[in-house]
């Protein structure tokens, strides 16, 4: 293909609604105060704790008091452009730090709150690369989070509880002057800990993207949400805290372990308060497929719901038929279905649809379009409101045609101002493609972002097909591979530095983890495999809460490697496909049931495992013992027989879908609330029995 100058380049768009004017003009601080003063009983948020009961509301005015009380505060203890870290459990208070951050000029870095070490890793790596003056939480956090600074070293760090100033007062603010280039927050990418990426978001982008999310979705203040995503994802926060802000209307909030734990939940909080807009990844429409019982559907009226977005891994046709049958009997309707494609460096929307037009499919073999896909997929919508985006031949930096995949690049007022404190690194000058501005055109006004992201288009819909580079996402979460990769190499002597491989292919329906791993020339002789592959497995199941699904040990210098002795991932995969590898030694463990996209009823084991699983027996150490080995074989897909009570979870490699799954089905069991972190908390089945019996 010739190359192509960009003033022929026709970007693909899409007439939308334009914003009311009133509001395109305002930042964010100022809608929220101008609805406080205009609508000062509506009820903004609702929490349900548990994912069924409201535990707490706040309307328009009681918000605007306690934000304006944070921010008054805030504005005392720090200065225009200084960090806050949000370190929250599930509930409305990180709403009202995160928006008195956006008030009194401090940038907010929404952090995962910490339960297990992993976490703890995580807050590290991002206190140091965001340096923050304070970290908010609440008082029965308080004293937790000092314990976690002095651990890793940040005694400088004020932590503050922002509930200790409930019954104090602020200042009624007029709308601030908040120029579009001020840093509203920075949002770190889930993945890699050891080198975290703090995405740097502007007022103008925040502004720009809740606009077209806005359009998109067709939202008024008659709209209703219902979100369970966390608000340390971009998803979460943007999509479904700082969306219903924008414009106006309610939203009912949940943690996301209640919905893990119970996918009936999310549902039936639709249903109960009539949402019209609500959604998630893949992954989560699949999890209601599986785990909605038929006599649940009676309870659900699911009419109102119109917009049910998906998007943050890889939109299955296959999960959208059978959620769409599965659910047409409760109201649901297939078109409210709404693919879309973001990422966190263009805030989070990209492409998407408009509201109640079904979704785009595309099946292999279809004419003018790549023939070595082999897969059916789902169209994510054309670009939106100012964007552009171009798919390029990531080596020549011609543009593709229609039908030929490439590397989507992105442009727009939603781009981010880049990574924090990596302005000049070389990773993100790569990211914007600045390096190539002249390669697709002298004329191109400002670099586009260079997602790395593969796709193609076809009558202006953007088809997602996969990663240029090798990043894994399971779930919706993003995992680079040299990090899996490392914590795989330090599980065991007899692996060979260097010599691993991790990543994803798609089986049963979903994504799984695959680890090739080279052993030692030294070790081979003496080599008990078995040995070697579980020790990977627990290590990747401990340190990222990931279920392996298949290790492969290779002979040394098997490994399929560059001249220069960069690890060839994508070669790697195709010979894991074809089964053309050196193997020495070879685990598979299936994809949990919980990933997989099938509706095969149940194996009649099965069925008499679930069954027991409400039989009235009594609450003894053994009968949960016995409870809990059946369930975790169940899901497993193994016997019974081989798991031991006494070994640690992670030797299974227990993932943190199954284990919330676990924890679901066991309050059922027991009739009664149990904390979401258990299986961490007390890591085998036996001492998970005595606690339930015994106490701590």
């Amino acid at each position: 293909m010739q190359h192509q100058n960009f003033e022929d380049i026709q970007p693909v768009k899409t007439d939308i609604e334009p914003f009311p004017q009133s509001v395109s003009k305002a930042n964010l601080p100022e809608i929220f105060l101008s609805h406080v003063h205009q609508f000062p009983s509506q009820r903004a948020y609702t929490f349900l704790n548990n994912g069924e009961a409201e535990t707490a509301s706040l309307t328009y005015q009681q918000l605007g008091d306690r934000v304006q009380t944070i921010a008054a505060r805030l504005r005392s203890l720090t200065a225009p452009g200084d960090r806050a870290l949000l370190l929250f459990s599930p509930g409305l208070e990180f709403v009202m730090a995160f928006l008195g951050c956006l008030l009194a000029n401090v940038i907010a870095v929404p952090t995962y709150p910490v339960r297990r070490p992993q976490h703890l890793e995580r807050l590290a790596a991002i206190a140091h690369d965001a340096e923050p003056t304070l970290v908010l939480t609440t008082q029965d956090q308080l004293e937790q989070v000092r314990s976690h600074c002095q651990e890793l070293q940040l005694e400088q760090i004020r932590c503050v509880a922002i509930d200790q100033w409930a019954d104090e007062t602020g200042a009624d603010w007029p709308p601030l002057d908040i120029a579009p280039e001020t840093l509203a927050f920075v949002q770190y990418t889930s993945g890699s800990t050891g080198s975290p990426k703090g995405v740097m978001i502007s007022h103008a982008n925040l502004q720009h993207n809740l606009t077209q999310i806005q359009a998109g979705f067709g939202h008024t203040p008659q709209s209703q949400g219902v979100i369970w995503l966390p608000p340390y994802h971009d998803m979460g926060l943007i999509g479904g805290i700082l969306q219903p802000l924008f414009v106006g209307f309610p939203v009912v909030l949940m943690p996301a372990t209640a919905f893990l734990k119970k996918p009936i939940r999310w549902l039936q909080a639709i249903s109960d308060y009539q949402a019209t807009t609500s959604g998630g990844p893949n992954f989560a429409y699949d999890l209601c497929v599986q785990r909605i019982k038929p006599e649940e559907l009676h309870h659900l009226d699911l009419s109102s719901w119109d917009v049910a977005f998906t998007g943050a891994e890889p939109v299955r046709p296959a999960t959208i038929q059978q959620f769409s049958a599965k659910f047409s009997a409760c109201g649901f309707r297939s078109e409210a279905f709404y693919p879309c494609y973001g990422l966190a460096e263009a805030t989070l929307m990209v492409t998407g649809g408009n509201r109640l037009q079904p979704p785009k499919f595309h099946k292999p073999g279809t004419p003018d379009i790549d023939q070595n896909l082999a897969q059916s997929l789902v169209g994510c919508g054309p670009a939106r409101n100012d964007m552009d985006v171009v798919v390029v031949d990531p080596q020549s930096h011609d543009i593709c045609a229609a039908g030929q995949v490439g590397e989507i690049w992105v442009r727009g007022p939603s781009v981010a101002q880049g990574y924090w404190q990596q302005e000049t690194a070389t990773a993100f000058k790569a990211c914007l493609g600045e390096t190539t501005r002249t390669a697709i055109g002298e004329h191109t006004e400002s670099p586009f972002l260079r997602t790395g992201d593969l796709g193609f288009w076809v009558e202006r819909e953007l088809f997602v097909t996969g990663r240029l580079k090798d990043l894994i996402i399971i779930r919706g979460q993003n995992y680079a591979p040299e990090d899996i990769e490392y914590v795989a190499t330090r599980s065991h002597p007899a692996l060979r530095p260097h010599g691993s491989a991790a990543f994803s292919v798609d089986l049963e329906g979903a994504e799984a983890l695959i680890i090739l791993h080279e052993v030692e020339r030294t070790a081979i002789k003496d080599l008990d495999a078995e040995s070697v592959m579980n020790a990977i497995r627990q290590a990747i199941s401990r340190h990222y809460e990931l279920q392996v699904s298949e290790v492969i040990l290779l002979k040394a210098g098997s490994l399929p490697k560059t001249s220069s002795g960069k690890i060839q991932r994508y070669i790697c995969r195709d010979r894991f496909l074809e089964n053309t590898l050196n193997v020495v030694g070879r685990s598979h463990f299936p994809v949990n049931s919980l990933q997989s996209t099938s509706t095969t009823p149940c194996l009649e084991e099965e069925r008499q495992v679930k069954e027991s699983a409400t039989a009235q027996a009594p609450v003894t150490k053994a009968a949960i013992e016995d409870w809990l080995i059946q369930n975790l074989a169940r899901y497993l897909k193994v016997e019974p027989s081989t798991i031991d009570p006494r070994l640690p979870f992670a030797d299974y490699g227990l993932d943190s879908s199954v284990a919330l799954n676990l924890t679901g089905e066991l309050e059922d069991w027991l009739n009664d609330e149990i904390e979401p972190d258990v299986f961490w908390r007390y890591p085998s089945i036996r001492k998970l029995a005595e606690y339930f019996v015994e106490g701590d």
